[in-house]
């Protein structure tokens, strides 16, 4: 069956959305298993279990993305993501969970997504439900540290630096992430597929983040992030599409 097309702003967006060219650049660090649970008990409706690396310890990501050609237009997006279990399973052990993520087979919340353009935010909160809100942005893509500021109303919500990673080989093979989102009280899961990545550059640590007054930032900090990032990556080019959203019941 065909996807449906949406019409967003009196405009027509076709099903899956594709996005041609971006670039990426992300950190992951260690939180409050507990505080996560929280965070997302205080949005949804279903029971989305953080999944833990270490007893009480859970992952939070936090990744700068430069949409640079796809069908919503280019737009800069900072993302706060968890790591989550996958809910059609009974449980997931720690060591299983990290391989379901080594491998591609991933489960993320995307709890928190500021964005830079009017259409995107009424795409990704009438599409896929994303929370996306209207926010600032100054990134540095193209320098060997990838730095990324984010605010809004002139309040500082992180400040992101990546320093520069060991290569990765480029990868053509499809990844499917799905991505979790709560809005208005109500879960939807989306397929985000990863079709292509060039210039793929990790390392263990090799992140600096500064929070500001911002109540996002105000919430990371109840999240009790690790000190230092567990791992830090960075993207030079990669291609992806979403598919349509269904409700989580």
């Amino acid at each position: 069956m065909t996807d449906p097309n949406h019409v967003i702003l009196g405009t027509e967006v076709p099903m899956p959305v594709r996005i041609r060219s971006a670039r990426c650049f992300v950190a992951g660090f260690s939180a409050s298993a507990s505080a996560v649970r929280h965070a997302i008990a205080a949005r949804g409706d279903v029971d989305l279990k953080p999944l833990q690396i270490r007893p009480g310890r859970a992952v939070c990501m936090l990744v700068f993305v430069d949409y640079v050609d796809g069908d919503l237009g280019p737009y800069n997006e900072f993302g706060v993501c968890f790591l989550v279990e996958d809910p059609a399973r009974d449980s997931t052990s720690r060591v299983g969970g990290l391989r379901s993520l080594i491998s591609g087979d991933a489960h993320a919340l995307i709890h928190e997504l500021p964005v830079d353009g009017d259409f995107t935010l009424a795409a990704g909160r009438g599409i896929w439900g994303f929370p996306k809100v209207l926010a600032d942005f100054d990134v540095d893509h193209g320098s060997s540290v990838k730095a990324g500021r984010v605010s809004q109303d002139g309040r500082l919500v992180a400040d992101l630096t990546v320093r520069r990673g060991i290569r990765v080989p480029d990868a053509s093979s499809e990844t499917v992430l799905q991505a979790y989102s709560q809005l208005e009280g109500v879960t939807r899961r989306t397929p985000w597929r990863l079709t292509s990545t060039a210039g793929t550059r990790t390392r263990v640590g090799g992140a600096a983040l500064r929070l500001g007054d911002h109540p996002i930032a105000d919430e990371l900090r109840r999240l009790q992030l690790s000190r230092r990032a567990l791992i830090s990556s960075s993207v030079a080019d990669l291609s992806m599409t979403f598919e349509d959203a269904v409700v989580v019941s």
